[in-house]
């Protein structure tokens, strides 16, 4: 059995009038390699006539983003001509890669009609030889991501990438890395065999779990040592899971605000790249 290393709490961080906790970076973790960064919005209700998500035009370079929308919906653009409008239990995969500009705000449904907001975003590193790859876009709605049942049914999710208990990804990625949302009823359990060599992102959106016998709550992130592949997760209460895994890159990791590169060179020329126009025109 794997053992935790360390439960990090998340820390909250509003912006504006949304709702923020952010589990890493903090000052306890700043990073499970490849997995970089989470912040978990929401969950919150938004009155009608309101001004949605605050996520207006903001380049990235040298990672992907990954948008798990647990309710409501986020208004997708991007300056490689992409645009969506993904709704609740919808997934969006964006690969910065050498470079874009990209909106996430609210659809103007959502804006005028208000209601319930909950969403993930997580930003995952891309290796050296991927950095400078062509951006792409992909943006599926509930019903195009394969789902899963575990123990007896008391255990659904939504598979995204890579597979889980032999049932196939929604996205097809550069890079070999396992993510899942699972839902579980009060005192289902499962068990789960990762490989020892892959790191583990175990973060729970609401509930409570006991994993190989220690406790985990809602708005925790459990790191966990690589000396084991078997993992036993008990939900000890209504609960839901943010569950990945993968094999670390083990590359140097410069990050300066939306770049993520292997050098400070690097971000220099992000930068520089950026207000030059090289990642794209924005077009209202």
């Amino acid at each position: 059995m794997r053992s935790i290393k360390q439960v990090h709490k998340a820390e909250y961080r509003p912006i504006a009038d949304l709702i923020t906790y952010s589990p890493m970076p903090t000052a306890s973790i700043q990073m499970i390699d490849p997995f970089l960064f989470l912040n978990h919005h929401g969950p919150q209700q938004y009155p009608p006539n309101n001004n949605g998500l605050p996520f207006g035009p903001h380049p990235h370079r040298g990672m992907e983003t990954v948008t798990f929308i647990l309710d409501g919906d986020i208004a997708h653009k991007d300056s490689g001509g992409h645009k969506s409008v993904i709704g609740s239990g919808g997934v969006q995969w964006m690969t910065a890669g050498s470079g874009l500009l990209h909106a996430e705000v609210s659809s103007e449904k959502f804006k005028k009609e208000g209601g319930d907001l909950e969403i993930l975003q997580l930003w995952l590193n891309l290796p050296a030889k991927y950095k400078m790859t062509d951006p792409r876009y992909l943006g599926f709605q509930k019903d195009q991501i394969p789902t899963i049942s575990l123990d007896d049914g008391r255990v659904t999710g939504q598979v995204v990438s890579g597979s889980l208990e032999e049932t196939a990804g929604a996205f097809n990625t550069f890079t070999d890395i396992n993510l899942a949302t699972l839902n579980f009823e009060e005192s289902a359990k499962i068990t789960l065999n990762i490989p020892e060599d892959h790191n583990i992102f175990f973060y729970v959106i609401k509930g409570k779990f006991e994993v190989n016998g220690e406790q985990v709550k809602a708005l925790h992130l459990a790191e966990f040592d690589n000396n084991g592949e078997e993992l036993e997760i008990e939900a000890k209460a209504e609960s839901v899971l943010l569950f990945g895994h993968a094999k670390p890159f083990e590359e140097p990791v410069v990050a300066r605000g939306p770049f993520v590169m292997n050098t400070m060179e690097e971000i220099d020329e992000a930068y520089a790249d950026f207000q030059t126009g090289k990642m794209g025109a924005w077009k209202e």
